[in-house]
């Protein structure tokens, strides 16, 4: 290296002050100095952005770029899958791939899609898409892609959760003049945790405002490196609005699905994915199939998910009468007895009664599931690590606000993974939604909530798929809880349950006593060896022990909803009429 030439360094987005010391091989000291000399205050363990590190960097004579944080991939290997893996690979042939288009809102997919529809130079030939069924296809420059029009993540996720994985192929659509958003990061791990290749389509290149090396650049920061800076991921500029670039993108579809040898035996096992299934007014059940290895026939015997039924007719995407459907191959299927559900593998059965049987099983197997759903947490790790069931713990992070994400993550990242491998498969600012409950259900993963709150709707999810969500107001004890469930040493896991509320009506001064307060259960029952709260305007007051329970003379261990009570809280005297007394007890939780 020259005397000339500076000596480049990579730094994280988020940093502190004495980890940037330890890159720049000096001493906090001196980065505080620096800091100082450029107006900003800051000690040893303050966190500072890549923008003010760089400048500390340039002050010691170093030129600092972004480090592009490492893609790890995850997910399991969708059923269907492993089923053709064991077609003989004499049988296999290359099939057309399924592409699924996902992005931020507003950022294009539904007039990516109609783009993309008109581009098809043979849909004239064939009448033209003149029906909704959730997916079609169209032959460009010999090759036929299937898309499926799906209404976004959720939908894609759902299916995997269910064992399926309708696509090959993720298009990534982000807008140009936006950039990388929250959704867009969302679709980002979806993809990853499915194990799906992405390509992007800039989208809105058209537009005054449109910085396409700006966002990407977002795009490398979040993992998506373009090709064109020695990269892995295909980024195609496009403007669906005046349906430019979509040769360039189907050309990149089919390039990636050259790569990742997309086969199937038309001749095989039939078995495949439900995209959609609705009731039609005049044909009874329809429902969307489409067929990932085999040939579909009219007179099929089905098992689908939890439906059954013969085929009695069938039509592609362009409401044309077929007799069959091969490989990649969407079609529009009449004759189950049910509606089966989106994402639901269906398989090709002997005889009917065989189907049957097939679905009868799975239903008992699915009630008897529901019954005993079991929510597999951190105490479990270590326990399934051993038997062989976890390499890896998956987590879906989400904090108030994003500067408490990069130290959480790094924290995490720090801790021993000799044994088990951490892995954080999204992490995002804001509430748990019900969206975070779907890709911890099928990645199956974990979530950890730093400051936020659960959605209702969340919440719900999670009880009824079995995903464990676990909330946290210090970051320690989320790294120390997490750490201890590496090494299989959780302690037992403290559980509040409310037994009741009462309404503070009058109060009582009593002379040795202290302040007691008569009130009246509104809900529950209060109990007198149990905890009580104080709420006042919704604001926690006071814990404490309930010191005395009585109901009009008599001491009684407990009062239910509807009567009136005296009570004392041992070490609190300042009650007033309107308080609410929270009633409650903690118990320990085998982890």
């Amino acid at each position: 290296m020259s005397e000339n030439e500076i000596k480049k360094i990579e730094l994280p987005s988020i940093t502190t002050v004495r980890d940037l010391a330890i890159k720049l091989d000096t001493s906090p000291i001196q980065i505080i100095k620096i800091l100082m000399a450029n107006g900003v205050m800051a000690n040893i363990n303050q966190q500072i952005d890549f923008d003010t590190a760089a400048v500390v960097s340039a002050e010691m004579g170093l030129e600092a770029s972004l480090e592009i944080p490492e893609v790890t991939e995850v997910g399991e290997v969708p059923l269907w899958r492993k089923l053709i893996e064991d077609e003989d690979p004499e049988n296999l042939i290359t099939r057309p791939p399924v592409v699924t288009i996902l992005g931020h809102v507003d950022h294009g997919k539904t007039t990516l899609l109609d783009a993309i529809r008109h581009a098809d130079v043979a849909s004239g030939e064939s009448g033209g898409i003149t029906q909704h069924i959730g997916a079609y296809q169209i032959k460009h420059n010999g090759h036929k892609i299937t898309f499926l029009d799906t209404p976004g993540h959720a939908a894609f996720t759902a299916m995997r959760a269910r064992g399926a994985q309708g696509a090959d192929v993720v298009v990534l659509v982000v807008a140009a003049n936006d950039g990388v958003m929250p959704q867009t990061k969302e679709a980002i791990a979806h993809a990853r945790a499915a194990k799906v290749p992405i390509v992007v389509a800039l989208n809105k290149i058209d537009l005054t405002d449109a910085n396409p090396d700006y966002v990407k650049q977002q795009l490398a920061d979040v993992g998506l490196i373009s090709d064109e800076w020695d990269g892995d991921t295909i980024i195609v500029p496009v403007s669906a609005k005046m349906k430019t670039g979509i040769e360039d993108l189907l050309e990149a579809i089919l390039l990636i699905a050259e790569n990742y040898k997309i086969l199937a035996n038309p001749n095989g096992t039939v078995i495949g994915t439900v995209i959609e299934a609705e009731v039609d007014k005049t044909k009874g059940i329809v429902a969307t199939f489409l067929v990932q290895n085999g040939t579909l026939r009219i007179g099929d015997a089905i098992a689908a998910g939890t439906v059954s039924g013969k085929l009695k007719a069938m039509s592609d995407f362009s409401n044309n009468k077929i007799k069959e459907a091969g490989p990649s191959q969407p079609a529009l299927v009449l004759g189950l007895n049910d509606l089966p559900k989106a994402g639901d593998l269906f398989q090709v059965c002997e005889t009917e009664r065989e189907a049957r049987a097939i679905v009868n099983n799975r239903k008992r197997k699915e009630e008897e599931s529901r019954s005993i759903k079991i929510i597999i947490g951190l105490e479990d790790l270590f326990a399934n690590f051993q038997a062989g069931k976890m390499g890896e713990l998956r987590l879906i992070l989400k904090a108030d606000v994003q500067g408490s994400l990069e130290p959480i993550a790094n924290s995490l990242n720090e801790l021993d993974q000799s044994e088990i491998r951490i892995n954080i498969l999204h992490s995002e600012a804001g509430n748990i939604t019900e969206n975070d409950i779907m890709l911890a259900t099928a990645s199956k993963a974990i979530v950890l909530g730093f400051n936020v709150k659960t959605e209702t709707t969340a919440t719900k999810l999670a009880e009824t798929e079995g995903v464990s969500i676990r909330t946290y107001e210090i970051i320690y004890r989320l790294i120390d809880d997490i750490e201890k469930a590496l090494k299989g040493m959780l302690a037992p896991e403290e559980k509040e349950t409310v037994l009741g509320q009462a309404e503070v009506l009058q109060t009582f001064r009593i002379s040795k006593l202290g302040t007691i307060a008569g009130c009246r259960v509104m809900n529950g029952e209060l109990r007198r060896n149990a905890k009580a709260r104080v709420l006042r305007d919704d604001q926690n007051l006071y814990e404490g022990d309930l010191a005395s329970l009585k109901h009009e003379k008599d001491n009684v261990k407990e009062v239910r909803s509807g009567f009136e009570c005296g009570l004392r809280i041992k070490g609190f005297n300042d009650f007033e009429i309107g308080d609410t007394i929270e009633s409650f007890v903690i118990e320990e939780m085998e982890r």
